[in-house]
């Protein structure tokens, strides 16, 4: 059997295993659940997907589109359980607001409203909690919305880890007809910035790693990186954020949804030293690391220069980096070209080697 014989054969196993519907093996949940990865995209298709099912949730986008009347918005929702509450960089109020705004932005629309919900532990201090709530008020103002409604709830003490955040948000569709499944061949794929500093910044705020870097979270609002984006490229067809599971988990998405190949190259894939250190204590790969102020863009191949140039145009973008290319074939998968010249595919994360970190 020959090389490509064998690669073959791998190819049809995966896409075999891929079409088999999804179920939930465990009989109770894990912490890979909440991962990004596998076993949650198995949590979500094979249990509310299945149970929800209806043509506004099945696209599976960071925010569905509605129409009401004339009005094309987008509602959007979140969770946070990050861990530690406090980290260089933010804290999980902010991290809420600049969550739920960028889910909004990155589906085409201006964000506008955003609820927010209190879960609270008992004996939680109160000084912390009003440091939570007036990062949140910034964050609002700086990205433009109103927290408008509201709910507190407070538990016993053991009971939660301090507090845990809800957010929803409601916005103006401002581009329609965006979505990883409009992707094409000949398109190209961009990351905003240097990809895992939210989720290496976590880990070493928990003090498991001995390693002291300057390195803080890369939480922040997308909205007007998008605003320009959108401005001056009218071939744009998807955008993500990549919070967990990393700019992997992105990619796998876009080329499940599209049926294409993702090829992009590592080499080109911006990278912090201190993330890259960190990533290989940990033995994983910076692409499965959460961002919390970084975007994917999937653009017309013919407009990467001008996507590129808009992105480099906002400081939040000035490290945005053309980093792969839309092919079809093989189908369903993502290839990354090696440093070292080899072509392995990218999976979707497996396990949750970093748990709760937003």
């Amino acid at each position: 059997m020959t090389t490509t014989e064998r690669e073959q054969q791998v190819l049809d196993r995966i896409e075999r295993a891929r079409r088999r519907r999804a179920k939930v093996r465990e009989e109770r949940i894990t912490l890979s659940h909440g991962a990004g990865g596998k076993s949650t995209h198995t949590l979500i298709e094979a249990v509310f997907l299945d149970a929800f099912r209806n043509p506004l949730l099945e696209p599976l986008e960071d925010a569905a589109s509605l129409t009401i009347g004339d009005a094309r918005l987008a509602l959007t929702t979140d969770s946070y359980v990050v861990s530690p509450l406090f980290f260089p960089g933010g804290n999980i109020g902010d991290l809420a607001v600049n969550g739920t705004v960028n889910d909004l932005a990155v589906s085409g629309a201006r964000p506008l409203y955003l609820t927010a919900g209190f879960i609270l532990e008992e004996g939680f201090p109160v000084e912390d909690l009003l440091k939570i709530v007036e990062s949140m008020k910034t964050a609002a103002e700086a990205a433009g919305v109103q927290i408008v409604t509201g709910d507190t709830k407070v538990v016993q003490r053991g009971k939660a880890d301090g507090v845990y955040l809800n957010t929803a948000g409601v916005g103006v569709l401002t581009r329609t007809g965006l979505g990883v499944a409009t992707v094409k061949p000949g398109d190209a794929v961009l990351v905003s910035g240097p990809i895992g500093d939210h989720g290496v910044t976590i880990m070493l705020a928990r003090g498991e790693l001995d390693i002291d870097a300057d390195l803080e979270s890369d939480t922040a609002p997308v909205h007007d990186l998008v605003a320009g984006l959108l401005a001056a490229v009218p071939g744009v067809r998807a955008m993500r954020d990549a919070t967990r599971g990393g700019v992997a988990t992105i990619l796998n998405e876009i080329a499940k949804a599209a049926e294409v190949a993702v090829v992009v190259d590592e080499n080109a894939i911006p990278v912090r030293d201190e993330v890259r250190g960190a990533s290989e204590l940990l033995g994983i790969d910076p692409l499965y690391v959460a961002c919390e102020g970084r975007i994917v863009v999937v653009v017309d191949g013919a407009q990467a220069s001008d996507a590129l140039a808009a992105l480099r145009a906002n400081p939040l973008g000035a490290d945005a980096a053309v980093i792969g290319r839309i092919a079809d074939d093989p189908p369903g998968i993502v290839l990354l070209n090696t440093a070292f010249g080899g072509t392995r595919i990218v999976d979707l994360l497996v396990g949750d080697p970093l748990p709760r970190i937003c």
